[in-house]
């Protein structure tokens, strides 16, 4: 399969942003989440409004871009934001009102902070949120939108980070190689040590 250039593969990443982008009066942010699925620790969400120039290289899906390479564009993408804020939702607060809702309630709260005023948002997959502008709902977004794919950097940047930290405090899960992630090596260490504070025990009624 052939690579499409860079710059023509930003073009096609930005085409949904630059639709909103192109209209008056439109302030235009990406949300995304990480960390629905794992077994430890928060869900995160960013909401970013970027500009539509300059387009910064590399910027994908967090998924499809390296862990080395996300460190790198972290920075750069927090700098050339023209706004962005992130919410945390802890374990804690999953267990009691279920991971679907204390992700809404993160995409709510990320869109509160915002620094600046945002009239539209593009949002991964996630519909009917309590949010004060225009949502425009993507299935898979962060692989379809270049404001979505900054979203889901950032948030994922700083999700890591915490696991990284969390990983000194609960070294036997191996946080900072699974992010908290249901991986054989972290099954393993549940069985053998139980559960930390940080474990999400919705997830894992059957170890309780």
């Amino acid at each position: 399969m052939t690579r499409l250039p860079e710059a023509e593969r930003l073009e096609l990443l930005c085409a949904p942003d630059r639709a909103l982008w192109a209209q008056d009066g439109v302030v235009l942010a990406g949300m995304d989440e990480v960390g629905r699925g794992p077994l430890a620790g928060p869900v995160v969400v960013c909401c970013a409004a970027m500009p539509s120039e300059p387009l910064i290289p590399y910027v994908n899906d967090s998924k499809k871009v390296s862990e080395g390479r996300r460190d790198k564009l972290y920075p750069v993408l927090t700098e050339t934001a023209l706004g962005y804020a992130t919410a945390w939702v802890y374990p804690d607060v999953i267990d009691e009102i279920n991971i679907l809702e204390a992700t809404k309630r993160a995409f709510s709260e990320a869109f509160a902070r915002m620094p600046i005023p945002v009239t539209d948002v593009l949002i991964d997959a996630l519909t009917g949120l309590n949010i004060a502008a225009r949502q425009h709902p993507m299935i898979h977004g962060d692989a379809l939108s270049y404001s979505i794919a900054c979203a889901s950097i950032i948030a994922k940047v700083e999700r890591d980070r915490y696991m990284i930290e969390q990983d000194a405090l609960y070294p036997e899960y191996g946080f900072a190689r699974n992010k908290g992630y249901g991986t054989a090596e972290h099954i393993a260490a549940i069985k053998k040590f139980g559960l930390c504070p940080i474990h999400r025990r919705s997830f894992l009624r059957s170890y309780l």
